[in-house]
């Protein structure tokens, strides 16, 4: 039991030294950084010499995060697509079925939400 905990013992010593390297570096900072004066003036973001007016961050439509989550189920359709490509004629000297039914099935699931984002309108790029 002993020895198998003792092999943990390097992963214990790296992480001691992060925390160490990581709370030091902060706390060197701290003690030999320079105090200054921080004004209002200091404390607002340079835009080109312009005073800034509004909020910092425009709130973004919903319809700009449902174009995101669409563009990340397609996207990773692609990723998992040209794996299967490239492996196609090994695998199908192996086990046709498994294979093709593997992709069938994953673009069947693919292609209900497709019809789903289409049946909520979210292709409508107009609104």
């Amino acid at each position: 039991m002993d020895s198998q905990l003792l092999q943990y013992l390097p992963v214990l010593i790296l992480l001691l030294v992060a925390l160490g390297f990581a709370f030091g570096t902060l706390a060197v900072s701290v003690l030999l950084g320079k105090r200054g004066r921080r004004t209002k003036t200091k404390d607002i973001p340079y835009e080109c010499g312009m005073v800034p007016e509004g909020e910092g961050s425009a709130r973004l439509s919903v319809k700009f995060y449902l174009v995101a989550l669409l563009f990340v189920l397609f996207d990773i359709e692609v990723v998992f697509l040209y794996p299967w490509a490239v492996v196609y004629k090994e695998m199908l000297l192996e086990n046709p079925a498994l294979i093709l039914g593997g992709m069938v099935s994953f673009l069947g699931v693919l292609f209900v939400g497709f019809l789903y984002a289409s049946k909520k309108r979210a292709f409508d790029w107009t609104k």
